[in-house]
Formats: structure tokens, sequence, C-alpha cells
């Protein structure tokens, strides 16, 4: 399980504060989780994160590499306004299994389970997180989720972490563009594999370049590909990709 580093946002400004960076819906913690991002005025990737709604603050779950990045990009928006940014002192609990008193269903897919947290140690069941991951396309924190990425060629608007009816946010106008092309170009997608290769290998159809491959599980991988060149049998490393 990758490290992550759990923050409490605090103050009376905390949720319009969020509510104009972030690219889902602050309204929706009375849900339960919410996934979302921050993105450069550009539209590109920062950082993906958990949002949970706790007493007078709400908690943002990160990934650890991630982690004091972004508390300083979100620092920078502060300004004047009443917000405390500080370590939780908390530790995630995840998993697929019963989930204990205080867990909340994870946002993004049934099939990834249930976090929580609390003061304990972190942990998880055992759950085989690649293997949901590839089954579903679902990317991770700085492995198919990397700078200068787009968060809809990985699938954010079908893993519910964007909102385009929550108003403005960072990077919304180069997103909601996107969104209204008739069709991407290039993203994420789920690949049959024979073989295995280095997360991270290119992927060449017809020695052209056709994109990268990423995380693998039980004939399966992730790769983020032109869709034009995507069309019949690709090679990355000594293995043989198809398009699923």
């Amino acid at each position: 399980m990758t490290s992550r580093r759990i923050f409490r946002i605090s103050g009376s400004d905390r949720l319009d504060f969020l509510q104009g960076l972030v690219t889902n819906d602050i309204r929706k913690l009375d849900q339960g989780l919410v996934y979302s991002a921050l993105l450069t005025p550009q539209g590109k990737y920062i950082a993906d994160f958990f949002l949970a709604a706790e007493a007078d603050a709400v908690l943002l779950d990160v990934a650890d590499p991630l982690a004091d990045d972004l508390a300083k990009r979100l620092s920078m928006y502060k300004l004047r306004s009443d917000v405390t940014i500080e370590d939780s002192g908390l530790n995630l609990q995840r998993g697929t299994g019963p989930a204990p008193e205080g867990a909340l269903p994870d946002p993004r897919h049934e099939a990834l389970g249930w976090r929580a947290y609390t003061a304990a140690p972190a942990n998880d069941d055992g759950t085989d997180w690649d293997a949901i991951r590839v089954a579903h396309c679902i990317p991770e924190s700085g492995i198919e989720l990397t700078p200068d990425s787009f968060i809809l060629e990985a699938g954010f608007d079908r893993l519910n972490g964007v909102d385009f009816r929550k108003g403005c946010f960072v990077g919304q106008e180069v997103t909601a563009r996107m969104r209204h092309r008739t069709e991407l170009r290039k993203g994420l997608v789920r690949v049959l594999i024979d073989g295995s290769a280095p997360v991270g290998a290119p992927v060449t159809t017809d020695d052209r370049p056709a994109g990268t491959l990423y995380t693998q599980a039980n004939g399966r991988g992730i790769a983020y590909l032109r869709f034009d060149r995507a069309t019949g049998e690709m090679q990355a490393g000594d293995a043989t990709l198809h398009r699923e």
C-alpha cells in the first residue's frame, strides 16, 4: 500500500477555500469520502486525494511523495482566509473485507472497498490492490498519475473525481474544453499483455511510439495510449500487447 499522509484542514473558511480550488464538489462531504484533485491553471495534474468530513475540519488523504508540495501549494492560495493546514497524526486503514466502524466506501469504485482514518498504525487487509486497479483501469498516484497529465485522460469523470456543475476550480477552463471535445485522442486503457515489461516501458506499434505501459496483473495492464495507433498488436519491452 502506498504510504499516505493525512492533513487536517480547519478554520471557518475551509469549505469555501477548498470549493474554489479542487476538481470535485465539497458539498458532497456529507455523503462520504470525496475523491478530487488539484490542477495547475493550465489544467495539468498536481495531486489527487480523498477528502473526509470531520467535526469542524476536513481530512485530506494524499500519497506521501505528493504531500509536502500539495500543502505548500494550498497554503499559497490561503491569502487572508481563515484556514489552517496541519498534519493530523492519523493513519490510513484500508480493506475490502468487512468495514470497521467509521470506515467510508472508496468513491472511485466499489471494488476498492473502504478507507478509515485512525491513530493506529497504517494497515490494510492484504488485498491485491494492483489487481483491482488493473481490472477496473484505476490510476494510482505517482504511477499512472504523473505531473503534466490530464485528469480526463486518466478517467476522473468515470472515477467520480470531477464535478462540472460545482462551479469554478483551478484548471477548470482547460478541463471543460477537453470534456467537450468530440473524442479524446489519448488516455488510460486496459490492455491484454503476453509477457511482462517494466512500469513506464514505452509502447510501440510498427516501430512508432504509441504510449506507455504501467501497472500489470493477471495478464492485463494499464497503458496510456494514442488511440489512433492502438489498433492492433503493440510491443512494450519483451511483451506483446492488445487493447482490450
